[in-house]
């Protein structure tokens, strides 16, 4: 445990799910004058796979690269991006409802050859 600078204490927990599914669990906090127990839930979809996009452009012209997000949840979704680099731009946020695939227009712009 450890104090913020504030009233309250950061509790770090690590979970390492073994599959996909719904993972549940009860934390009992006890004091010598309060006894507390925090219910939680974690949901935990398939392996999350990295990829790589290439973008081949002539010179100083656009291009623009739709990337699927396909939100298999049964939760609707309010994603946001962080776009690191040069050229690069795109929504700042989307929506992705329950069910649905949503493109992603990812467009790189480049400046220089």
């Amino acid at each position: 445990l450890f104090l913020d600078g504030c009233d309250t204490v950061g509790l770090p927990i690590k979970f390492i799910p073994p599959d996909a599914g719904s993972y549940r669990c009860q934390i009992l906090l006890k004091s010598p004058c309060d006894v507390r127990v925090y219910e939680i839930e974690c949901l935990v979809s398939k392996d999350q796979v990295d990829a790589e996009l290439e973008f081949l452009t002539p010179a100083y012209q656009s291009v623009i690269q739709n990337i699927p997000i396909n939100n298999t949840s049964s939760v609707d979704w309010k994603l946001e991006a962080k776009l690191e680099g040069e050229g690069f731009h795109g929504p700042p946020v989307i929506n992705v409802g329950v069910g649905e695939t949503v493109l992603y227009p990812l467009t790189f712009n480049p400046v220089a050859e």
